[in-house]
Formats: structure tokens, C-alpha cells, sequence
């Protein structure tokens, strides 16, 4: 299709080349051309390449987790109660009675009379008068009076002239020349790589749990650890795979552009300005006053005064008393008694006895498992169509003056009519890569 069309357009150009050249038997020349040959006969048809945005649905897989039920089997070990007849040896305490004689301790109390003499003491209380002198403080108050200078401040406001210099602002609008980057969109294709893949089951075998087991033997019944049967799972596995797409985007491509942009510019013109300022200015003057001050004398004054002080007196009496001391005699009794001795008697006593013995039972047991399910979702994907739009020129507008004529008839005088067609910026149509595939 789009070599049909550039084949259309050099058609028409070549269909106008003989007409243009017919009156120099096909010999070109530059220097001069008849009026006929650069006046085009009638319009032509040229394209027009055009570009448009259009939208394609592309379909994209996408994976979900599914929950799903399996039945697995489980080994469980129950234990089941055996019971059997034993014998225990129990040992009872007996008693038999052995007679024994004991001498035994009989106390008796006893009191006799003593006679001893005591010293007790007698306390008297007497008093006897005791003078002596107390000072005593007496307060007296006064007043005196007290002279003083003080300088008391006097205030006085006064003005004085201050000069200061103040930088006033002046504004002014100034062009300048400004580049800023602008960002221009621009369409690219880069390679996309999209996981993929498909599920494989795969079988694992999984050994047994090693359980404890009764097992009767010439010693008896004892325990050993026996392994279970192995048991076989199956999983599935996911095999990934890297499939490469070729996908348009759109960049944005910075650009610088220039403008002028006008901006203020602020300046300081130094001015002076005359401010009178007050101040106040303060003297001390001095000035008398008198203060009356308060204080106290203190005098002492002698006092006697009698006290009477108490005093005790001891004598010692003497008095005979009488007590009685009791003392303790002890004699030794003769006594039959009976005595209770223990001894030890074994027998054998028989008693059920209840075991566990070990047995594996399987049993289903329902479990969830997640699978990954594949899901096709759509969506719009963006890409620029380039295609050619016919277009009809008319030869009346482009005419002009030749070299023969006197302007106004048409023709050329360098053998150029007035088209200019540059063969390196003709523009072919572009095809959509991801359409092709």
C-alpha cells in the first residue's frame, strides 16, 4: 500500500516533466524557457503525509490465586488401655506385749522455820528558807531628732536636631532576554520483558513417622520404635519464561526557547532627613528634712526574795522476822509395767494393672491449597498512524515572469517555476511494529 502511493506521486511528476521540456525537443536549458513551458496547463495532485493517535486493544495475562480443597491422608497413633494381673509385696506392722519393771522417782515437799533480822529505813521531810537578789530590766522610751540632706532629681525637656541619611527606593522596569526549557513529547519503543510460564505437577515422597510399638518377646512384652509406610504428595511448581515485547512510550524531550521578559529593578538614592528629637535632662537638687527616730533605754532594778527549800532525813530501824523454806526429799518405787514391741509381716497382695499400647490409624483430613489460574485482561494501548492525504494545487497561482515575455504572460527565466521539492525531507509513511507482529 505505501509503495503504491510514492509510486503515484513520482507519476505525476514525470507526467508534467515532458510538457515542460517539449519545446527544447527534451534538451533542458536554464538560461531561457518559452512562455508555455513554465505556464502549468492545468492542476495537479500532490499528498499530504498526515499523523494521527489511534487505540489498540492488546491483551495482557495476568494470574490470580484460586483456593481449592484436597484430601490428604494423616497418621494419627492411638493407644489402647491392655489390662493384666500383678502382684505387689505389702508389709504390715504386728504387735506383741513384753512385760518390764521400772524404779520410779517419788518427790516430797518438806518446810522448816527460819528467824532473821531486817534494816528498814525511815524518810522525814524538812524545810529550811533560802534569800537572793533578782535584777530586773525597766524599759524607758524616747524621741530624738534627726537632720538629713537629700538631692532630689529636677527634670527638664530640651530638643535637639538629628540629621540622617535614608536610601529611598526607586523603581524601574527593565527588558531582559530569558531561556527556559520546555519539555516536547516524543515516542519511543523500548523492549518490555513479561514473565510467563505454565504449572507442572511434581510427585515427592515423604518417609513415615516413627511411632513406638508393643512387641512380645521371651523377656516379656517391650516397646520399639517402628517406622510407618512412606506416603507420596503431589505439588505443582511453577516453570517461569521471559517473553520480549516491543512496546511504544512516550518521553518528554526538553527544549530551550528564549523571550524577553521585562522585570523591575529596585535602586537606593540616599536622602537626608532633619528630625528634632526631645530629650529631657535631670539635676539634683539638695534639700534638708528631718526625721524623729524612736528608741528605748533599758535600767536595772535589785529585788530580794525568800524561797523555802525542802530536804529529807533517813534513819535506819531494825525488826526481826520469821519464813519458811521448804526443801524436797526424794525416794526411789519399784513398778511392774507392759509394753507393746512391733514387728514387720510381708504378703503378697495381687492387683490389675492397665498399659497403653500403641497402634497407627490413617484418617482424611480435608486441606486448602492455592493455585495460580491464568485471566486475560484487555486494554487500550496508544500508537501514532502516519498515512498520506491527496491534495490538489492549481499551476495559476505558482506562475511568473519569464525572460522572454514582458512579465505578465508567465514563464522563468532560470528554469525554476517557482517549486522547490526537496527530495531528503519527503516523508514516508511509518508502520506500527506491534501490528506487524
Amino acid at each position: 500500500m505505501y509503495v503504491s502511493k510514492s509510486v503515484a506521486v513520482f507519476a505525476v511528476v514525470a507526467a508534467f516533466a515532458p510538457s515542460a521540456n517539449a519545446g527544447l525537443c527534451g534538451v533542458p536549458s536554464y538560461t531561457c524557457c518559452p512562455t508555455a513551458a513554465c505556464n502549468p496547463t492545468c492542476c495537479y495532485t500532490t499528498c499530504k503525509v498526515a499523523t494521527e493517535t489511534c487505540y489498540r486493544t492488546v491483551c495482557d495475562t495476568v494470574y490470580e490465586p484460586q483456593q481449592h480443597t484436597t484430601m490428604r491422608t494423616v497418621y494419627e497413633t492411638v493407644y489402647e488401655d491392655v489390662q493384666k494381673t500383678c502382684y505387689r509385696t505389702v508389709s504390715e506392722t504386728a504387735y506383741r506385749e513384753e512385760p518390764y519393771t521400772v524404779c520410779r522417782n517419788v518427790t516430797e515437799t518438806a518446810c522448816r522455820e527460819e528467824t532473821y533480822c531486817v534494816q528498814r529505813p525511815v524518810w522525814e521531810t524538812n524545810y529550811r528558807e533560802c534569800n537572793y537578789t533578782v535584777q530586773r530590766r525597766v524599759w524607758d522610751d524616747h524621741i530624738r531628732e534627726c537632720k538629713y540632706t537629700v538631692m532630689q532629681p529636677v527634670c527638664q525637656t530640651l530638643e535637639r536636631e538629628c540629621r540622617q541619611v535614608v536610601m529611598r527606593p526607586v523603581t524601574k522596569t527593565v527588558q531582559r532576554e530569558q531561556c527556559y526549557t520546555v519539555m516536547r513529547p516524543e515516542t519511543r519503543t523500548r523492549c518490555v520483558r513479561r514473565m510467563s510460564g505454565n504449572w507442572v505437577t511434581k510427585k515427592y515422597c515423604v518417609p513415615g513417622l516413627v511411632v513406638p510399638r508393643m512387641v512380645c518377646g521371651p523377656c516379656g512384652p517391650s516397646f520399639c520404635m517402628t517406622q510407618a509406610p512412606p506416603r507420596t504428595v503431589c505439588r505443582r511448581v511453577r516453570c517461569p519464561r521471559v517473553v520480549e515485547q516491543q512496546v511504544p512510550y512516550t518521553v518528554m524531550v526538553p527544549q530551550v526557547v528564549r523571550k524577553q521578559c521585562p522585570y523591575q529593578v529596585t535602586c537606593y538614592v540616599p536622602e537626608t532627613i532633619v528630625k528634632k528629637i526631645p530629650y529631657q535632662v535631670t539635676r539634683m537638687v539638695p534639700k534638708e528634712m528631718v526625721q524623729r527616730i524612736p528608741y528605748r533605754t533599758c535600767r536595772i532594778e535589785c529585788e530580794t526574795r525568800t524561797q523555802r527549800i525542802p530536804y529529807r532525813t533517813c534513819r535506819f530501824e531494825t525488826e526481826q522476822k520469821t519464813r519458811k523454806i521448804p526443801y524436797t526429799v526424794c525416794r526411789l518405787v519399784t513398778e511392774q509395767r507392759t509394753r507393746r514391741i512391733p514387728y514387720c509381716v510381708q504378703k503378697q497382695i495381687p492387683y490389675t494393672s492397665t498399659c497403653k499400647v500403641a497402634r497407627v490409624v490413617p484418617r482424611q483430613v480435608e486441606q486448602t491449597c492455592t493455585r495460580m489460574v491464568a485471566k486475560q485482561v484487555t486494554r487500550q494501548v496508544p500508537y501514532t498512524r502516519t498515512y498520506l492525504v491527496p491534495q490538489t494545487v492549481c499551476g495559476a497561482a505558482m506562475a511568473g515572469p519569464c525572460c522572454g515575455g514582458n512579465g505578465t504572460a508567465g514563464g522563468c527565466a532560470s528554469g525554476d517555476c517557482g517549486i522547490k521539492v526537496d527530495a531528503n525531507k519527503i516523508q514516508l509513511p511509518t508502520r506500527d511494529p506491534i501490528s506487524e507482529t
